[in-house]
């Protein structure tokens, strides 16, 4: 299993493509919103022959579905998040014109609901959802554990975590999931954060200024 970063519209949200050797593929919170970053994502796509089946959200706020209306159309695939993310969703258009993004085509809502601990199948990629609020209300990260990977989104970050000071927020729940849901993972896992550089659970475990809380 491979990941291919995009840092992408003026928040710079880490979009990814998580793909294999069979060439599975699927787009997790696309952050492609200026042309030439939806270009970047399909010259990629392209070259690699590879074949998209899903575009999945770790939660919705602007700067993870950005691209979500433009991959959705252009590779013809579902759309999956947490039910609980349709209030996150709401505040989609109205976040756009908070940060100046002018030309936001909104986000169709999802195709399918996906739920805690369900294991997801594209080809012969697999995650496991784990559902992961207090950044956001239906927030969910994506694991992997034969490759100790995990599509994190805004719950942690290297030396960080979410903000909570968004509508659904809570820092009493994030520290639970934190606490509960991600450190509990093995240590060698792999993060691939939302915003930032990717890090391990062990170094976050070991660093993380969330356990000064």
């Amino acid at each position: 299993m491979k990941v291919q970063v995009f840092p992408g519209n003026p928040i710079q949200q880490n979009g990814s493509v998580v793909y294999n050797d069979q060439k599975d593929a699927v787009i997790i919170d696309p952050s492609c919103y200026e042309r030439f970053e939806q270009q970047e994502l399909t010259d990629f796509i392209a070259d690699n022959q590879l074949k998209v089946h899903a575009v999945l959200n770790t939660h919705c706020h602007i700067d993870h579905v950005a691209g979500n209306a433009f991959c959705v159309d252009t590779f013809k695939v579902p759309l999956l998040a947490h039910k609980e993310e349709l209030f996150t969703l709401s505040f989609a258009d109205r976040s756009a014109q908070m940060y100046g993004l002018t030309a936001y085509i909104p986000s169709p809502e999802p195709t399918d609901f996906i739920e805690d601990k369900q294991v997801l199948r594209f080809g012969d990629l697999e995650f496991e959802v784990i559902f992961g609020p207090g950044h956001s209300v239906g927030h969910v990260a994506f694991y992997n554990a034969e490759n100790r990977l995990l599509i994190g989104g805004d719950i942690l970050f290297k030396g960080s975590f979410g903000r909570v000071d968004l509508p659904g927020g809570s820092m009493d729940v994030l520290k639970k999931t934190i606490h509960e849901r991600i450190f509990t993972l093995p240590e060698d896992t792999l993060v691939y954060p939302g915003h930032g550089p990717t890090t391990t659970i062990g170094e976050e475990k070991r660093t993380n200024y969330i356990l000064q809380f």
